[in-house]
């Protein structure tokens, strides 16, 4: 890869470099940095700080002394740092979006509306810290009062992907900073500005020094590890990867941390003979390019039934064909880059490999030549079951179109069977799509599918006020919704004995 200085970017230029501890920003104990670079451009950005383990420990130290004092603040108080968050950051959307979009190469459209997406994470959790319940019973004997109380886990370990910065980050801290819970925050090395900002607002609305902790690294392996091995923190809430989740969840049974994992995903999208098209095709077009197909809901296996997968694949190639690609800064841009060479060449592989399996190429299919990692949207039809693309993730704008069913016999039930056993046959298990406009077939597909979460004639399942999670290689626990604020509580039982 070679890069080139970048023009400036007046939104970068007002970010602080450095790493974030103790309500301080400053350099790394080494005095290494590593450089950001623009996915659209290969221009670099800008060269932030390059935490070790010694800055690491120095974050986490600070996050475990400031936990009792932040535990005993009230959760109006709590409550009202996130609000005054939110506002700050929907008043600075375009601000933020412009650093988004330069550092990881969604569209700037894209980028505000995930800054609004991520700054309802804020508010949702300033409305859910002054709702922390408990319970209070008697014991059956009568002789003991059971009086039940939440109270915060202690220090966290947050850890976030490159493709939603913003969002991710707020998912996390949001229920953190309810609950009362101090932080060390690990964002994606190859997005770590937009996190950086987020930092600066929320000591803007008030959050206290050394409540969060921002790390930024190239070798997150060592900052997380020295995290992780410290018995100093009781939670890890993790963002990315299968394999690293598992990773993740060896090295907290060796304390017996509390661990919330988002991982992977590989989403079937069905699409019954009694389908909606034009509506499917929406809702495909959501599930598919969302993120220029860079996300963990994306759509990644798209079982159309036979009876209608002509009339599904030419509105969907006409739909694709038309996308604009390009630098995400420019306004007329719909499809960005993806975000660095390596996702170029996966996405490039496993086309290919379809394509010699006897994938047809409606649109796209080969990478342009020029600067930016880019990637053309892709609509492949006649996808073997066996092909790579079908058993991993692909991450990026790729529909992979596979037939199920009988052409002849659109009301055939075995169709429905057959499609659920293609769908399931995934270790993963985040999310599912279902397009039919037959209810009784969505309730009974719907509850059949091995997934956390169920998109119903719609391509989008991911909101604030949801429980967002899976099952399988998916992950443990759920974000947002009232679960949420859970995972960042322990429960504790006080037994009074009755006086009597």
């Amino acid at each position: 890869m070679t890069t080139v200085e970048s023009r400036p970017v007046p939104a970068i230029e007002k970010i602080h470099p450095d790493l974030f501890i103790d309500g301080v920003w400053t350099p790394a104990a080494a005095d290494r940095r590593f450089d950001v670079v623009n996915p659209a451009t290969e221009e670099i950005l800008a060269r932030v700080a390059d935490a070790d383990a010694d800055d690491a420990r120095r974050a986490l130290r600070t996050a475990a002394d400031r936990q009792a004092g932040w535990a005993n603040t009230a959760p109006r108080f709590r409550s009202e740092i996130l609000y005054r968050a939110h506002q700050l950051v929907m008043d600075r959307i375009d601000e933020i979006a412009a650093v988004m979009t330069a550092e990881m190469g969604k569209p700037l459209a894209e980028a505000k509306g995930e800054v609004a997406y991520g700054a309802e994470f804020l508010r949702w959790f300033a409305e859910e810290a002054v709702r922390i319940g408990g319970d209070h019973t008697t014991t059956g004997d009568g002789g003991n009062r059971i009086i039940v109380t939440k109270v915060p886990v202690g220090p966290c370990i947050l850890i976030t992907p490159w493709n939603f910065p913003l969002a991710m980050g707020a998912r996390k801290i949001g229920p953190a900073v309810a609950a009362g819970c101090t932080m060390v925050f690990k964002p994606a090395e190859l997005t770590p500005l937009t996190s950086l900002l987020l930092a600066d607002i929320l000591t803007e609305a008030g959050l206290p020094d050394g409540v969060l902790n921002v790390v930024t690294t190239s070798d997150p392996s060592a900052v997380v590890s020295e995290w992780m091995d410290s018995g100093l923190a009781r939670k890890v809430s993790f963002t990315g990867s299968t394999e690293v989740g598992k990773t993740l969840l060896r090295q907290a049974a060796g304390t017996v941390m509390r661990t919330s994992m988002e991982l992977g995903g590989n989403a079937p999208f069905i699409v019954c003979a009694d389908a909606d098209i034009p509506r499917a095709v929406d809702g495909l077009m959501i599930a598919k390019m969302r993120n220029i197909g860079q996300a963990c809901t994306a759509a990644n296996r798209v079982f159309v039934h036979r009876s209608v997968i002509d009339e599904f694949t030419t509105l969907l190639t006409e739909r694709m064909s038309a996308l604009q690609v390009g630098d995400g800064a420019d306004e007329a841009t719909q499809v960005g880059p993806l975000v660095e060479p390596k996702a170029v060449a996966k996405v490039k592989g496993l086309v290919d490999d379809a394509v010699a399996r006897g994938a047809r190429v409606h649109c796209g299919g080969a990478a342009p030549d020029g600067p930016g990692y880019f990637y053309p949207p892709t609509v492949l039809s006649g996808v073997d079951p066996a092909a790579d693309l079908m058993a991993t993730e692909i991450f990026g704008p790729v529909a992979a179109i596979v037939a199920f069913g009988d052409a002849d016999s659109p009301i055939d039930p075995g169709a429905d069977d057959e499609v659920l056993a293609l769908a399931n046959d995934t270790p993963w298990g985040l999310v599912g799509y279902l397009f039919s406009q037959d209810v009784d077939r969505l309730e009974r597909m719907s509850a059949a599918l091995e997934v956390g979460m169920v998109g119903i004639n719609t391509g989008l399942v991911s909101n604030p006020a949801a429980p967002f999670g899976g099952i399988k290689e998916s992950g443990l626990g759920r974000e947002g919704g009232r679960l949420g604020i859970e995972e960042f509580l322990d429960v504790k039982y006080l037994a009074v004995p009755v006086r009597r």
